[in-house]
């Protein structure tokens, strides 16, 4: 903010001067340190309590010269800090009713419930995507740095139907209840659930005993990040390279994707087999598994596989292949 720079620079010349002034008035009328500094401090304040000793002719010149220059910086000072204020409070007036005006505008969005590093982490993969999303927490200070980074924030209680409704949670595709504490997570499941039959939950679990809980209240997922380290720590000792594969297929830095690419009526590649769709050909594209609609999960799936409507494509390649292969499954 301009504003804000004015300020440093103006109180920055203020120190300068203050400085400039207890040296004049010590080698040109002798005073003491303090007692120019009371000098200088008394001048530029505008308060007038008169001349701590009588001054010479030439301290006369010079203490005109610190009047001029001090009380013109205290007024811009003063100026400034006004501006400043005043552009603060519209920045964040015209600022919230922006992001309210957006959120509005939302549909077929996800709602992240808690602000902590799992929903920053969340947040960070819907941004890359990039996917409509918007954060609901109670603390402002953490929504503060999500709305720098441009995201749709919402100060409130998510337990509460008015701010999931606020979201517009009826408009939503999914929802992620992650803040720290599983009653927490559990009472938002409860109110999201009423709210919207058929949005997809997935919640963070803290404690083991608390995923039955959690699923019970009605989340399609739960996720235990403590779990998931143990478990990553341990096949990271038994099976280090699949470990090292993972990662490069989830590393954003390189040129390798898995991606779920769902098949739409009316595709190109329905009712083809994989080795007639040619998606490894023409696209560089491995499908890993397929999952049908109402069936279970088909791993490393044969050439003479037919492909469905409905069918979800478990595929790897580099992104460009795989935006190919979305378009192929997309309606005709």
């Amino acid at each position: 903010m301009k504003s804000i720079l004015n300020l440093k620079i103006i109180f920055t010349a203020l120190i300068v001067l203050t400085f400039i002034g207890m040296a004049g008035f010590h080698y040109i009328e002798h005073w003491s340190w303090f007692d120019g500094f009371y000098m200088v401090l008394t001048t530029i304040s505008t308060i007038g309590y008169g001349e701590i000793h009588p001054l010479s002719h030439v301290g006369r010149i010079f203490n005109s010269f610190v009047i001029i220059v001090g009380v013109g910086l205290v007024l811009l000072f003063f100026g400034s800090a006004t501006q400043a204020l005043l552009e603060f409070e519209l920045q964040s007036v015209f600022g919230r009713r922006r992001m309210d005006r957006e959120i509005s505008r939302l549909s077929d969005h996800y709602i992240l419930c808690g602000a902590g590093r799992v929903g920053r982490s969340t947040a960070r993969e819907l941004a890359r995507r990039p996917l409509p999303f918007v954060v609901i927490d109670t603390d402002a200070e953490k929504l503060a740095r999500y709305s720098d980074e441009g995201w749709l924030t919402l100060i409130g209680d998510a337990t509460q139907a008015p701010v999931l409704r606020q979201a517009h949670i009826e408009r939503a595709r999914g929802l992620v209840a992650s803040t720290t504490t599983d009653a927490t997570n559990i009472y938002i499941i409860l109110t999201a659930r009423s709210l919207n039959p058929k949005l997809q939950i997935i919640a963070r679990a803290s404690e083991e005993e608390a995923e039955k809980h959690l699923l019970t209240a009605g989340a399609n997922h739960v996720v235990s990040p403590y779990n998931f380290a143990g478990y990553r720590i341990a096949q990271t000792f038994m099976r280090p390279h699949v470990v090292d594969f993972f990662d490069t297929a989830m590393d954003r830095q390189r040129p390798l994707e898995i991606e779920e690419v769902q098949v739409q009526a009316g595709s190109r590649v329905v009712g083809q087999t994989l080795e007639g769709s040619r998606i490894r050909q023409e696209m560089g594209v491995i499908v890993l598994a397929i999952k049908g609609e109402g069936s279970g999960m088909r791993f490393n799936p044969a050439p003479d596989e037919v492909i469905h409507e409905g069918d979800h494509l478990i595929a790897m390649g580099e992104p460009d292949g795989l935006r190919r292969l979305e378009h192929s499954a997309e309606r005709a």
